[in-house]
């Protein structure tokens, strides 16, 4: 069986292609030529509700994200860094998935015990190791592995806010500085979801 991965995109743009979008893809791109089945999902699309219970009722689309992510055994987070931390719509996958926190703490079984976890990371400053020290205490506490080599954090002048680069010049300096550490980061979630 292979392993099958879901990428959480938690751009908050609506409109356009994010910086965040674009690595995610690139990922994706290289680990489906690794025979890694990888969804993308892009939050910002979706109606998810305040709160922090698995189902928050009428017009919530988290229940079906929820199972997809249920379904993968390679989870990964995708953020760009917003004043040194993760985005909001990343806090609201986080809020949205204390009900399976909650479950561990009345003695239960994780649900995402033996998936693993990945972190990807765009921005033009500081904040990544802020961010991925945040993510993998939360994953801990939900039962999610963190494997070694298993983030792609990508800061660089071309991903700031206004900056006039064009989606050609992006994924050049992700194929030219980030392709190893990706194919890298794409064998260890593998490795370790087996």
């Amino acid at each position: 069986m292979s392993a099958k991965a879901i990428i959480l995109l938690a751009t908050l743009m609506k409109t356009g292609q994010s910086n965040t979008e674009l690595l995610s893809e690139f990922f994706a791109d290289r680990a489906k030529k690794k025979d890694l089945d990888c969804e993308i999902v892009k939050l910002v699309d979706r109606d998810i509700l305040a709160g922090t219970y698995s189902d928050m009722g009428d017009g919530d689309d988290w229940p079906s994200i929820l199972d997809r992510i249920l379904d993968a055994s390679i989870i990964l987070f995708a953020t760009p860094v917003w004043w040194g931390n993760q985005s909001s719509e990343m806090q609201r996958v986080i809020e949205r998935l204390d009900e399976l926190h909650d479950e561990i703490l009345e003695g239960k079984t994780s649900r995402l015990d033996g998936k693993v976890g990945g972190i990807i990371i765009t921005g033009d400053s500081d904040g990544a190791q802020h961010i991925i020290a945040n993510l993998a205490n939360f994953f801990n506490a939900v039962g999610l592995a963190l494997p070694p080599y298993a983030t792609l954090s990508v800061l660089s002048e071309k991903l700031k806010k206004g900056s006039k680069a064009t989606r050609e010049e992006k994924l050049a300096l992700f194929e030219k500085d980030y392709a190893k550490t990706a194919d890298k980061m794409i064998a260890q979630l593998v490795k370790f979801a087996r």
